[in-house]
């Protein structure tokens, strides 16, 4: 019996076409459009979260001065550079004193004056009250003499009147002896505060230290309160760190600190939190803290970047997650969690979260809940999915 060759060409025909189908249909549900949504997955597990703080930071002297004039003038010397290491009352630097010298001078000569014009006073006061003396005696002399008729009522008023001339010239003397001693007074407090002001064209350390800047030199003119030198404690170094706010919770002195400085990137050196500042930065959204070294390193320069981790106290047991297995849907912070093979989006509740990347997860799941890590796209509730070990970046080769 033959074939008809025609009908057993149009079978083959559709075989083909069917098996094209076919391989057209599974390239589709597998790596087209409708193929599955590669995840990876991960298992809620309790555990316990021991938190940490990162942040950026700046070495700072807690101990710094600017020693500069009290009045405007010229530098007349500067004795010192950066770098050197001086002595509490050192002298640093000199002003030029212009006729402060010559000021004192002719205090000296006012004041010599004044000493003299006490003296005359005083021996005005000795002479009237001599004078006094010797028209009291008069007086009552005369007065019992009076009493016996043997002088006349006007020589009694004379002698009385000689009496209060006399007391009245002991007044003079006694207030020209207390101005005297007032003019002399006013002229060593004028002398005192010249002495003052030419003290301070002495410019002296305030405290032993470096310095660190040497802001003007011999014939500069320089403003009040302007520097001429700084100096730092170089003992007193500590980093001024800034803490994003939203992550500051935890935050406070005594915290222990890791600090890795720019100079020295190999090396961990441990410190404290100093000092957390009442006074937060509005603008970055970010707290201050001040964190000290536990032993002040070699080599470190004011100004140098450090990065600081702060280490918090671990939390109470509680289910961990990857902090990229948070997903916000809607406004809601949540998870794509795995159940019956579809992902479904569960709201949860989040705790504290560490530097490696686990956070907590307080309410919404149950231990040993299958939650979607990565995705190949964005997911959405009922999706058909594949789960995979890893996800492979586009263009790599498995």
């Amino acid at each position: 019996m033959k074939r008809n060759p025609l009908l057993t060409r149009r079978i083959a025909v559709a075989g083909a076409v069917l098996a094209l189908l076919g391989a057209m249909a599974f390239v589709a549900l597998r790596t087209g459009p409708l193929a599955p949504v590669k995840v990876t997955l991960t298992q809620a597990v309790e555990g316990r979260l021991t938190p940490a703080v990162f942040g950026i930071g700046t070495v700072e002297a807690r101990r710094s001065w600017m020693v500069g004039p009290t009045t405007a003038g010229r530098v007349l010397s500067v004795k010192v550079d950066v770098g050197d290491v001086v002595k509490a009352g050192q002298l640093l630097a000199e002003m030029d004193p212009v006729d402060l010298d010559q000021r004192l001078q002719a205090l000296d000569a006012s004041l010599a004056r004044a000493g003299s014009a006490q003296a005359a006073a005083q021996a005005q006061r000795s002479d009237a009250a001599a004078r006094r003396s010797l028209a009291k005696a008069n007086s009552e002399r005369n007065q019992d003499l009076a009493k016996q008729n043997f002088i006349s009522a006007g020589a009694l008023e004379a002698r009385e009147q000689e009496l209060a001339s006399a007391n009245a010239s002991l007044q003079l003397a006694e207030a020209n002896v207390a101005g005297a001693a007032q003019d002399s007074q006013r002229l060593k407090a004028d002398r005192a505060g010249l002495l003052q002001q030419r003290g301070n064209v002495r410019l002296l350390a305030p405290a032993d230290g470096v310095v660190t800047t040497r802001d003007a030199e011999a014939g500069s003119t320089v403003v009040a309160g302007q520097p001429v030198l700084r100096l730092i404690d170089p003992a007193s170094l500590w980093v001024r760190l800034r803490i994003d706010q939203g992550r500051s919770a935890g935050l406070a002195a005594g915290l222990p600190a890791r600090i890795v400085l720019r100079s020295q990137p190999h090396s961990e050196l441990p410190g404290q939190v100093a000092r957390v500042e009442l006074l937060a930065d509005s603008v970055t959204e970010e707290r201050i803290a001040q964190v000290g070294f536990a032993h002040m390193p070699a080599g470190v320069s004011v100004g140098e970047m450090a990065e600081v981790t702060l280490q918090l106290p671990s939390t109470a047991s509680a289910l961990l997650l990857p902090n990229a297995s948070i997903q916000r849907q809607q406004g809601q912070t949540g998870v794509w969690r795995l159940k019956a093979g579809r992902p479904e989006f569960v709201p949860v509740q989040l705790g504290a979260s560490g530097l490696d990347g686990q956070v907590q997860v307080l309410q919404g799941l149950a231990a040993g809940d299958e939650v979607v890590v990565y995705s190949q796209k964005a997911l959405s509730a009922g999706t058909r999915v594949q789960v995979v070990d890893a996800l492979l970046k586009p263009g790599a080769r498995p």
